[in-house]
């Protein structure tokens, strides 16, 4: 089958490599679409430590079943289902049995710890397969990622009702959180370097969109950043009103400078963040999604250009959400 893999060194290669046999608890897809984020790009750049080399990325995959685990009852084939970032935890760890496995010290992840989606085959642990809502591939592919974690990261914001939510960088996440955010009541001023993802947030109906070190034009009760650059953590914390919360969305941030404790976080603000997903975010968000009219803005990309989707993602070059289209079949 044709794949992508990398070792973590920078470098995305095409490779032939034998379609995977699935373990007994797994079931065996065939990929119709991937989305490309940016933990993708962390875990090629070697942002992220290796947990496998060489590893297929990917991990917003949307497939249909084509094999069954000898243990798979829920599913069968021909089922169409989409793979997401979480892939495995203990379930018997604390954290595990009171509701928050994302921070299971056992889990492990797609793309990450193994293969994922850019890949014409994948196999995945069926308990950890999501049954998808009636929307169209390439539609339901950045949900898996983008949306479920943006919506986890709306939640630990702790938004009150009818607040004003700052959002700092506006790529596949957070243009599908800005939606959420608004049809649940919000006021919400994107704050990012890109003209056209500000000319995007204005056209979703934001009330504001600067660069993104711009002050808003309103004091904000809670904020959300997407961009994986830790200078805009005090930037965000100034801007937020006494009482207010910051969430930090992605998995590798740069460093966060130095911050003065008058100016960032007296007054009662809440600096927070934001690690991988539960199942349960993962259903909620599916069926929000569908309930408020999300949609997500594509850019597609054929799967013998995923190096260049991640590198025009590098570049900020991605209008939404970068999609591979893998298989129509």
């Amino acid at each position: 089958m044709r794949a992508w893999q990398t070792h973590g060194d920078g470098v995305l290669s095409p490779v032939e490599l034998p379609v995977p046999t699935p373990a007994e608890d797994e079931v065996l897809l065939r990929v119709r679409v991937c989305g490309v984020c940016r933990t993708d790009l962390h875990v090629v750049d070697g942002d992220l430590p290796q947990h496998r080399s060489p590893v297929v990325p990917g991990h917003e995959v949307v497939g249909v079943v084509e094999q069954l685990g000898s243990r798979v009852v829920d599913l069968a084939v021909g089922d169409r289902v989409g793979v997401a970032w979480l892939r495995h935890t203990c379930g018997s760890c604390r954290w595990c049995r009171r509701g928050e496995e994302n921070l299971c010290r056992a889990s492990a992840y797609t793309g990450w710890d193994a293969d994922g989606g850019y890949a014409e085959y994948a196999v995945a642990p069926a308990a950890f397969c999501y049954r998808l809502p009636d929307l169209p591939d390439e539609q339901a592919a950045p949900l898996l990622c983008a949306g479920i974690i943006g919506y986890r990261a709306l939640r630990r914001a702790a938004v009150p009702p009818g607040g004003r939510l700052g959002i700092y960088g506006f790529g596949a996440s957070a243009h599908i959180t800005a939606q959420i955010a608004m049809a649940q009541g919000a006021e919400v001023h994107v704050l990012t370097r890109d003209e056209s993802a500000r000319t995007l947030a204005l056209e979703l109906g934001a009330a504001s969109a600067g660069a993104a070190y711009d002050a808003p034009p309103v004091p904000l009760d809670s904020a959300i950043i997407f961009a994986p650059a830790g200078e805009l953590v005090p930037v965000a914390l100034a801007a937020l009103e006494q009482g207010g919360t910051l969430a930090v969305a992605g998995i590798h941030l740069s460093d966060i400078p130095a911050m003065g404790y008058a100016d960032h976080l007296f007054r009662e603000r809440t600096l927070t963040s934001v690690t991988s997903n539960t199942r349960a975010d993962g259903a909620e968000l599916l069926d929000l999604a569908v309930r408020l009219g999300v949609r997500a803005t594509v850019t597609p990309y054929p799967l013998e250009r995923a190096d260049e989707a991640l590198r025009d993602l590098a570049a900020d070059r991605v209008h939404g959400a970068a999609v591979l289209r893998v298989s129509s079949e």
